[in-house]
């Protein structure tokens, strides 16, 4: 259009419709070549997904057994004074605990001093048979992974009642088979309303008898200081927590606290999450390079078997950018239609193999839009050459070539 004495050129540009019907027909007249090449694609990207997805199914699985194993459970207990002399924790030491950033369950047990476990007042008492009364409170059953055998755990109400709950060994030391009996602690009658299965975190305590906290207190005196806490945290601030501990729970006299040390569990699952992550970036890396190579392949090779429509559509008014558009869209189509594909296969791939090994099926969705966005950048990218090369190709030469 000429203005006075200016001449305003407009720029032919291709509309979004019009970039995506040209590449879908450069793929749909070519269709065999299309499948397999897409083929490529797809089995490189199921091949990846496949392998994230079994390795963190895998892992789940892992972590879920380790878990079971405590690996985050750290136990505070009084150690020694400067002197030697036995110290005791201060009674708000559960409390305190529970405060510290990245705890996310605690709870306590108090040894009741001078209290044995006799299933009739005809037992000598000499006899305790190596049990213990224990006061515990309503969370510790969650926080060690125990399970009723029989009956119930302590409730608020019946923690204030004399009640008390068995540890596999001891209610098979005093042969009470179900809830209800009756057994004396000290020389007070209590009713059983729970017998515990084995306490993997805790098998020190099977042999013990516990009592509610209110309980405790009301019948037995106690003065709320605990004798061992328990803890769990994230994997991520065992370490940190278990710093803080000691400074927490005795700020005074922190010397005076013993916190176990974390378990070797834990570093061999954060030695397995490494190598987990090792083995997926590798694995990831050639299945994109692999998806790359097969699109730029079949974008050279169309690019030299279709000069003559190249030189065709530039001498009909094609500029270089539509002609650059039209195979970059091709390889973005082909791309994308293979990482579709492919992450379905993974996917399926995945379904199978958790269900035949009885794991969880844990995949990041990120993993699924990683793979088809990675997919389509190494398209793009793969396919700008053989864009570039066909946009340049002169119009007389590729219609006499």
């Amino acid at each position: 259009m000429r203005r006075g004495n200016q001449t305003e050129i407009r720029r032919s540009r291709l509309l979004r419709s019009d970039v995506y019907r040209v590449g879908a027909s450069g793929l749909s007249s070519r269709p065999t070549r299309v499948i397999l090449s897409a083929l490529g694609i797809a089995i490189g990207i199921a091949a990846m997904i496949a392998v994230v997805g079994i390795s963190t199914s895998s892992r789940a699985k892992l972590d879920a057994q380790l878990a079971s194993l405590g690996t985050n459970l750290l136990t505070v207990q009084p150690g020694k004074s400067f002197g030697g002399e036995d110290v005791t924790l201060p009674a708000e030491s559960t409390g305190k605990v529970g405060l510290i950033r990245g705890v996310e369950k605690t709870g306590a047990v108090a040894t009741l001093p001078d209290v044995n476990v006799y299933r009739n007042r005809l037992i000598d008492p000499s006899m305790s048979g190596g049990m213990e009364v224990q006061a515990a409170g309503l969370d510790l059953l969650g926080l060690l992974d125990g399970t009723p055998r029989q009956g119930t755990w302590f409730t608020e109400a019946t923690a204030s009642y004399p009640t008390a709950v068995l540890g596999g060994i001891a209610a098979d030391r005093l042969g009470i088979v179900s809830p209800g009996s009756q057994i004396w602690l000290g020389d007070t009658q209590v009713t059983v309303i729970g017998i515990l299965d084995a306490l993997p975190l805790a098998p020190e305590l099977d042999t013990s008898a516990f009592v509610g906290e209110a309980f405790a207190t009301s019948r037995f005196g106690w003065d709320g200081k605990p004798t061992v806490i328990f803890e769990r945290s994230a994997d991520a601030a065992v370490e940190a927590v278990r710093d803080l501990l000691p400074r927490t729970v005795n700020p005074e006299n922190p010397e005076n606290v013993s916190v176990s040390r974390p378990s070797d569990a834990l570093a061999a699952k954060n030695a397995a999450d490494l190598a987990f992550t090792g083995l997926l970036v590798g694995l990831g890396s050639v299945a994109l390079l692999v998806g790359g190579i097969g699109v730029a392949n079949t974008m050279v090779i169309s690019v030299l078997e279709r000069r003559r429509e190249i030189g065709l559509r530039r001498a009909l008014g094609a500029t270089r950018g539509h002609i650059r558009t039209q195979f970059l869209a091709e390889a973005l189509l082909l791309s994308a239609l293979g990482g579709l594909a492919g992450t379905a296969l993974g996917f399926g791939v995945i379904a199978v193999f958790a269900e035949t090994n009885d794991w969880p099926i844990s995949v990041p969705p990120a993993v699924f839009a990683g793979g088809i966005g990675a997919t389509m950048l190494i398209g793009a990218v793969a396919g700008l050459y053989p864009a570039i090369r066909a946009a340049r190709t002169p119009p007389t030469a590729a219609l006499n070539g």
